[in-house]
């Protein structure tokens, strides 16, 4: 299973539209680490892929704000990482995500690109698709899911607007 990971889209259609394509040929599932949960609907709508998505700090749907899950063998932990102290130190997530026998923690919040085991758990942020804050690129984690291994590699895209 191929996946997309996103986090921190802000609501910039622009950015979002010009990965839609990609979506539509080559992913089969969108996740969506939060800051802007509805972007993660317009994108499902506009490429036809189910997504799997949690709110951020700075969404008001009454949605889950972290979310357990597994595919193909392998146990995900979505979060936007706001309330695990993420700008801080990623220990408190790895420990709450190793509680919940995760194999990997997706988190979002820094807009910052993370990859990094800790305590034994894949510690993933895909850094933001519209605001980056560790260069002048957006980026997005496409990962390549089997019999409960999996490979990810980091996309970069330039920042068209805001909006």
């Amino acid at each position: 299973m191929k996946v997309i990971i996103l986090s921190d889209t802000h609501g910039s259609k622009r950015n979002m539209d010009n990965i839609i394509p990609m979506i539509k040929e080559n992913i089969d599932l969108i996740i969506h680490a939060g800051d802007h949960f509805k972007d993660s609907v317009y994108l499902s709508e506009k490429s036809g892929k189910p997504v799997i998505a949690v709110a951020g700090n700075c969404d008001y749907e009454n949605v889950e704000d972290e979310v357990e899950f597994e595919i193909e063998k392998v146990r995900f932990f979505l979060t936007h990482g706001h309330r695990h102290r993420v700008k801080y130190d990623l220990g408190i997530l790895a420990e709450h995500a190793k509680e919940k026998g995760a194999d990997i923690a997706v988190f979002g919040h820094t807009h910052i690109k993370a990859n990094e085991v800790v305590s034994g758990v894949q510690i993933l942020n895909p850094g933001s698709l519209s605001q980056p804050r560790d260069g002048l690129d957006g980026s997005y984690v496409i990962m390549e899911i089997e019999n409960g291994s999996y490979s990810f590699e980091y996309f970069n895209v330039k920042v068209l607007s805001l909006i």
